[in-house]
């Protein structure tokens, strides 16, 4: 399951603590934040078997970094709860595939042989996709096993993919996008991954995009569900 890498973490400036648990709480905070968005710092605490004041106090020198930011919420009587979240600069810290390479290429190829070129290695890029993944489900004997690899798989390609089952349905959920830069180059690299997703995934599913990096939302998520 990707995470944020730790050669990342020690090249955070600013980086305060030689401590290897307070690095490995600060570097689980990171990666948390990505996956779930934001949270209080109670609810990091408790999921990372910290107190509150230890999440709190990581959080304060990501702050600071720049790496993270608070808003504040009321909740009847008492203090606002404050809730943490990721900012822009945070993505550094992620994988990003070589996206500078990746967009200049692109660039390269729409210049030199148009958008039918462009189109051409957009369909070969998913016809390499569809061989690989097709290799990783072959022995699924689910959708759900099915779902859960194909989750698998992207996670290993940089994606902190992950399945979860949502009423009869399935969730692929990706809450990083390691070909970002690449994607907003090239939209239609995200159009052909759906068309992937649905014919890897079977002709008995059908799969939706219901959350779009590129549209402004965390995260992206596709919605499995069986035909009737």
């Amino acid at each position: 399951m990707s995470k944020i890498s730790n050669a990342a973490i020690e090249k955070i400036d600013g980086a305060k603590s030689n401590n290897p648990g307070e690095a490995k709480t600060r570097q689980a905070i990171l990666d948390l934040l990505k996956r779930t968005g934001e949270q209080s710092a109670t609810a990091l605490g408790e999921a990372l078997s910290v107190t509150p004041m230890a999440a709190r106090l990581q959080l304060y020198d990501l702050r600071d970094e720049g790496l993270v930011e608070e808003r504040s919420q009321s909740k009847g009587r008492g203090r606002p709860v404050k809730y943490w979240s990721l900012t822009d600069a945070a993505a550094r810290l992620f994988p990003d595939a070589h996206q500078g390479l990746a967009v200049e290429m692109i660039k390269s190829v729409e210049e030199l042989f148009g958008a039918e070129g462009l189109a051409k290695v957009v369909k070969k890029h998913g016809q390499m996709q569809r061989v690989a993944y097709r290799e990783k489900l072959k022995t699924a004997k689910s959708t759900a096993d099915r779902v859960k690899r194909l989750a698998k798989a992207r996670s290993d390609e940089g994606y902190m993919a992950e399945a979860k089952k949502d009423g009869r349905d399935w969730l692929l959920i990706e809450n990083h996008c390691p070909i970002c830069s690449a994607a907003k180059a090239c939209t239609g690299l995200c159009a052909n991954e759906l068309k992937v997703f649905s014919d890897v995934l079977g002709k008995d599913i059908t799969i939706a995009r219901e959350e779009h990096i590129l549209a402004g939302a965390r995260r992206c998520a596709y919605r499995v569900k069986l035909k009737n």
